[in-house]
């Protein structure tokens, strides 16, 4: 194999891991709750995985029409910077609002202090609905739905 023949393998090995690590870094979970889906937003995140997220999720709305609630787990989350808190507020914004205009009711669980920060001086924060875990929103939708946990 002479050294072209080498690099285009590797170019194309790089682009197969990139479109695994991109359709594995949106995870939709479906959830014990009707028509509610789960999406933890672990490690890294930046404006593009954001931005993709949106993009994943928009067109999972688009395929499940009976998709009532997506909550959003940012607890693992990490930003680079300062920058990092502006930016996944805006894009909080942005996807805040492209649900809602589908029809889907946006839940946010798992702020950090310094986004929380961000978030109330951005002026933002009234608009988003939040809670501490994922279970403390499960509990409320399912409370809405008159569902309870049993125990066997």
């Amino acid at each position: 194999m002479n050294q072209l023949e080498e690099v285009a393998q590797l170019k194309a090995t790089i682009a197969k891991y990139e479109e695994i690590i991109n359709e594995t870094s949106v995870p939709i979970i479906t959830s014990i709750v009707e028509n509610t889906i789960l999406l933890p937003v672990v490690g890294y995140t930046d404006k593009e995985r954001m931005e993709r997220i949106r993009a994943k999720i928009l067109e999972y709305a688009g395929e499940h029409r009976n998709t009532e609630a997506a909550v959003f787990d940012f607890s693992s989350i990490r930003l680079s910077d300062e920058e990092g808190l502006e930016m996944l507020t805006l894009e909080l914004q942005l996807m805040r609002s492209e649900l809602q205009l589908m029809g889907i009711r946006p839940i946010m669980v798992g702020f950090t202090p310094p986004f929380v920060r961000q978030m109330v001086s951005a002026g933002v924060a009234s608009e988003v609905e939040s809670y501490a875990n994922f279970k403390a929103a499960l509990q409320v939708l399912m409370d809405e739905k008159g569902l309870s946990f049993s125990k066997v």
